[in-house]
């Protein structure tokens, strides 16, 4: 129940959105309890190669701060020291990579091919063999989903997605391809990216982009993938070129950018993937009309409260856009 608008959205981001403090903070722990096992397997793990601890990265929408309930997977990349290996790119697809491990350590020798080419779904098999050794995972289920190893916890809710990687030469990170091969990545990028945009423009956006995540997981149709949309909603307040203290008057402003923006390419912050709008035509003219009737309905909602002076109005206009979980007037 709320009096006002800013109180309805801050109850809203409480009470629905955001993660609470005491799952995050578990989280938190847990990860680093499994970071500290992934120290030791260079150890405890037959053949299994060395890391290069100093290149971990945390990454993922948990370690952007910009997750949403309910707190289903935590992403880890686990670098792997290169032990004299070297990458070259294909020729023909300049997205492939391939690791060569003639002159590297002979555990990555373990898991290449009679080529001396390492193969990423050997790297990732290994990690999960190796989770399954931990007891504490014991009842748990370790298995390889693409370039991941996937640990899905009988104690938690959330499940960890351990992508093995290696750092190169270029600053940038090798990871699976989930064919055998190799792609490139630098999470680090998306970090900075929304971190400096916080900073910048008012320190409201980490708030603003977990309230649209909201939305978009549960109002669209179809959705718009959880990386897109971010990297949509930092694109729309370095637009903007200011953001006003009052979110839900940014949220209304982002339906209009969605609205039109939605039918255009999208680059990829890493200068790595190049458009990764991946939605058909179809798709995005379905996105545009509904960010546009939420435009709508966020223009009225802005005219209850502002100009009307009539909050019970604007917070029932919200929830036409937020949901039965919006917060009603008291």
């Amino acid at each position: 129940m709320a009096k006002s608008v800013n109180q309805a959205f801050d109850e809203f981001n409480l009470n629905v959105v955001n993660l609470l403090k005491s799952t995050t903070d578990t989280a938190r722990s847990s990860r680093g309890w499994l970071i500290d096992q992934l120290l030791g397997f260079p150890e405890s793990v037959d053949n299994f190669p060395n890391d290069y601890p100093e290149k971990h990265i945390k990454y993922g929408s948990f370690s952007r701060n910009t997750k949403i309930r309910p707190l289903d997977d935590i992403d880890l990349m686990y670098c792997l020291s290169a032990d004299n290996a070297y990458y070259s790119v294909d020729a023909y697809d300049l997205s492939k990579y391939y690791i060569h491990t003639p002159n590297a350590s002979n555990n990555l020798k373990l898991l290449s091919d009679e080529y001396n080419v390492l193969n990423s779904i050997r790297v990732v098999n290994k990690l999960v063999s190796a989770l399954k050794n931990v007891p504490q995972y014991s009842n748990s289920e370790a298995k390889r989903n693409q370039e991941a190893a996937v640990l899905n916890l009988t104690s938690y809710a959330w499940s960890y997605d351990i992508v093995p990687c290696f750092y190169t030469v270029g600053g940038f990170y090798l990871i699976p391809d989930g064919s055998g091969n190799w792609k490139a990545t630098n999470p680090g990028v998306d970090i900075n990216n929304i971190s400096e945009t916080n900073t910048n423009y008012g320190g409201k956006v980490y708030q603003l982009v977990r309230t649209l995540k909201f939305w978009n997981a549960n109002f669209t149709s179809p959705k718009i993938s959880s990386y897109l949309f971010e990297v949509l909603v930092i694109n729309f307040v370095k637009k903007s070129g200011s953001q006003n203290d009052y979110n839900d008057l940014n949220i209304r402003d982002f339906f209009y950018y969605l609205y039109q923006t939605i039918y255009y390419d999208v680059q990829d912050p890493k200068s790595i993937q190049g458009n990764i709008n991946n939605l058909t035509p179809e798709q995005r003219q379905r996105i545009s009309n509904k960010a546009k009737d939420c435009y709508d309905i966020a223009v009225s909602a802005v005219d209850y409260e502002l100009n009307k002076k009539d909050q019970q109005k604007a917070i029932e206009q919200w929830a036409k856009i937020f949901g039965p979980n919006f917060p009603k007037y008291e």
